[in-house]
């Protein structure tokens, strides 16, 4: 599966998802994720400690959709600026990088 490559926006205190339908480059066609388990987490740099892990959820494993979220709470303690996040899903022994990008992390102006 080729590597996407998105990037997002996060405002501090609010709740953050999205949806992302990934589809078998060979085939064209979507990807079973079915018995798939997935990580996603962002950083400042590559090496720097990790920032922030979001929640993965597989929304509809056999149409490929998966959903990486964050709560108010979490998004809260982010620091503005940009970061560099990736998905990765393991299927077996393989480990392999699906999505990536950069974050870019705003401050929220308005505080309920």
């Amino acid at each position: 599966m080729a590597v996407f490559s998105t990037n997002l926006l996060i405002h501090t205190g609010t709740d953050f998802d999205q949806t992302f339908i990934l589809e078998d480059d060979r085939t064209n066609s979507v990807k079973d994720l079915t018995g798939v388990t997935g990580f996603a987490r962002m950083r400042r740099y590559s090496t720097t400690p990790l920032s922030q892990s979001f929640q993965l959820d597989f929304t509809n494993r056999p149409l490929g959709k998966i959903r990486i979220s964050m709560t108010d709470i979490t998004t809260k303690s982010l620091k503005p600026g940009k970061y560099f996040y990736d998905v990765l899903l393991k299927d077996g022994d393989i480990v392999e990088c699906v999505i990536e990008g950069e974050v870019i992390v705003k401050k929220s102006v308005t505080r309920p």
